[in-house]
């Protein structure tokens, strides 16, 4: 057998193997391809491999699912989640659950990138935790936690010299702990307001169809399930919509489910995270502080790009358990003037679907524990919520402001 044959036999399965798998990581994604029933996990699951990829998103955004932003709030699925109501009352929307614990603006200004197209005059939901806008913003872990390379790589190709990606580019550069010298080198360019130069193109435009490819084949492998937590918690509710049996059923969960401690906590919240510690957490909070942090500049993004999309987005402000708030000192004068900040923000852009439930705080069962929203506190967001999914809503006029991405709006 000539040497040349032996060469074929031994190397030519592993070079098509090869062939065979580059051209596979290049063929274009297809949405259609992912089915209801993936999808219907996906929403639910708060997987960082959805939070990080676009395949997902994209074809429950091209259906009749709504993104709800936010953070671990969302992780709280009792029986008056806004999922729950959704499916046990056959609404006509369905939430995508993008939020968990450590996901903030600039992740969720990530995630919408590259599925932009999907988002043009969409409606959602984004819940704005004051708990965010600490000095520095986002925890750097956090951010490289669910660092969405996909939608990074689609972003370096369509950045323009704006306020905007400028802004993105900056924070991008101070977070991200993804040094590949072609895509930190592109961002330090957009950073500077330059092009990127022709091989850069040509480089992220290969790497952006391998990055898609691969986000279609592997972020749906192994997503949490929690439908069945879905079917369990609809169950306890009253067979047609009825607020004051709902409200019933929230004051019935709420109690029979903070019975170990005087805060009103959710007993199995006190029990792993409070009880060994509360006591040396008493006034601990009197110097907390939500009103200079880079995050109004990092939410100013998300503004930028609901607007850039013509979405029409219900802010909600939740509030903070008064019992502990009053035990740890949280000041409540500073979280008023944090709610003008940020109603402000929004205001004067043209964001007027703001509710503010920060008063709300001392309401029996109106939170599952600390800083996160209850079985009555959800209802009370359902008030709100389902109108303005399902109701007709004007177009809006936005104004975007660039102030909002100064240091000195910031530190205001």
């Amino acid at each position: 057998m000539k040497m040349s044959k032996k060469l074929f036999l031994i190397f030519g399965p592993v070079i098509l193997a090869a062939v065979l798998l580059v051209a596979l990581f290049l063929t274009p994604v297809n949405v259609q391809d992912i089915s209801r029933g993936t999808i219907q996990r996906a929403a639910l699951s708060q997987s960082p491999k959805v939070f990080r990829g676009m395949a997902v998103k994209k074809a429950a955004f091209s259906k009749n699912y709504v993104p709800f932003f936010g953070s671990s709030e969302l992780s709280r699925m009792d029986s008056l989640h806004p999922s729950v109501l959704a499916q046990k009352y056959k609404r006509s929307y369905r939430p995508f659950l993008l939020g968990a614990p450590g996901t903030q603006s600039l992740v969720h200004y990530w995630g919408m990138q590259g599925i932009d197209d999907k988002l043009e005059g969409k409606k959602a939901v984004f819940i704005i935790s004051p708990q965010w806008f600490v000095q520095g913003g986002i925890n750097p872990d956090m951010f490289n936690y669910y660092y969405p390379k996909p939608a990074i790589v689609k972003w370096l190709l369509q950045a323009k010299n704006n306020s905007m990606d400028r802004y993105a580019a900056e924070r991008l550069l101070a977070l991200s702990r993804d040094r590949s010298s072609i895509e930190n080198n592109a961002t330090i360019r957009i950073a500077a307001g330059q092009s990127l130069t022709k091989f850069e193109r040509i480089y992220l435009g290969l790497k952006a169809n391998a990055l898609d490819r691969e986000d279609q084949l592997f972020s749906t492998i192994t997503l949490n399930n929690r439908e069945s937590a879905v079917i369990k918690s609809e169950k306890i509710l009253p067979a047609t919509y009825n607020f004051k049996q709902l409200d019933e059923t929230a004051y019935y969960l709420g109690r029979t489910h903070t019975t170990n401690n005087s805060f009103g906590v959710d007993n199995t919240f006190w029990n792993k995270r409070l009880k060994r510690s509360y006591k040396k957490l008493a006034g601990k909070q009197a110097n907390y502080s939500y009103l200079r942090s880079v995050e109004f500049s990092d939410f100013q993004l998300v503004l930028n790009q609901f607007a850039k999309q013509n979405m029409k987005v219900l802010f909600i402000i939740p509030p903070v358990n008064k019992r502990w708030s009053e035990y740890t000192g949280l000041s409540m004068p500073m979280l008023r003037q944090f709610v003008k900040k940020i109603k402000y923000q929004l205001n004067s852009q043209g964001f007027h679907n703001v509710v503010d439930l920060t008063k709300d705080g001392g309401k029996a069962y109106f939170m599952q524990d600390t800083i996160h929203l209850g079985w009555r506190g959800w209802l009370a967001a359902d008030q709100y919520i389902n109108p303005f999914l399902t109701k007709a809503q004007p177009t809006p006029k936005y104004k975007i402001n660039n102030y909002f991405y100064s240091k000195t709006w910031q530190q205001k």
